[in-house]
């Protein structure tokens, strides 16, 4: 069976390790979590932004790629929880908008960014999970990460805001949007059914099979 790559995509909080984990259980797909080396800038990041963004987000991009090395040489379905292309398009787009990363640090990661991105072939479909401030925060006092607690509303918000402008504006294969502020699909089984049957509606068709595909949207609530 040829490759077929999908990414998850989410804000910090959405819940895009969760069905990584789920889909590839349910279905005997390979999954790629983020990162297992922990980010040595990280505490110095949340902070102080504008000191560590350049430091923080190259070590990221670093580990990124070799994860869609990774996936490059596996057969069948492969799961991707968050990509390069968030690192580049949500996280840096965010803290150069902020004024957290200068501009000579900006250019300098967009240049390194833009040539590893045209090197790598696109994934074949995304999963996009749709959440609100409150869900994120909810969901991040939760979990607990101590590396988390400095996390701000405002910070969540802007962050919501660049994925959605993203999202727009991707057309590099098909998108499954999950409304994740309604949709639990660690308290109910039946969500991950339907979000598992979509996702393998995607696969079955071929993924990407031209330059652009519309969006596809998640059904109304059975």
């Amino acid at each position: 069976m040829s490759r077929v790559h999908i990414l998850v995509a989410g804000n910090i909080g959405a819940g895009k390790s969760t069905l990584v984990e789920a889909l590839a259980r349910r279905f005997g797909w390979h999954p790629l979590f983020e990162p297992a080396a922990i980010n040595p800038y990280l505490d110095d990041f949340y902070r102080d932004m504008r000191a560590w963004a350049f430091h923080s987000q190259v070590f990221f991009l670093t580990h990124r790629l070799r994860l869609h090395r990774q996936a490059e040489g596996l057969s069948g379905v492969v799961i991707q929880d968050r990509s390069l292309y968030e690192d580049a398009e949500i996280f840096v787009e965010t803290l150069y908008l902020q004024g957290h990363m200068n501009e000579r640090d900006y250019r300098t990661y967009r240049d390194l960014y833009e040539t590893i991105r045209d090197l790598l072939r696109p994934p074949d479909a995304v999963i996009y999970l749709r959440a609100s401030v409150e869900t994120l925060l909810a969901r991040i006092a939760q979990r607990g990460r101590e590396n988390e607690r400095e996390i701000s509303p405002a910070y969540l918000e802007a962050l919501n805001r660049r994925y959605e402008a993203w999202m727009q504006g991707w057309d590099l294969s098909p998108v499954l949007v999950v409304p994740a502020d309604r949709v639990d699909f660690v308290a109910e089984p039946a969500w991950l059914e339907t979000i598992a049957h979509q996702v393998q509606g995607l696969v079955q068709n071929g993924g990407r099979r031209e330059h652009r595909l519309l969006p596809l949207s998640f059904p109304a609530v059975p």
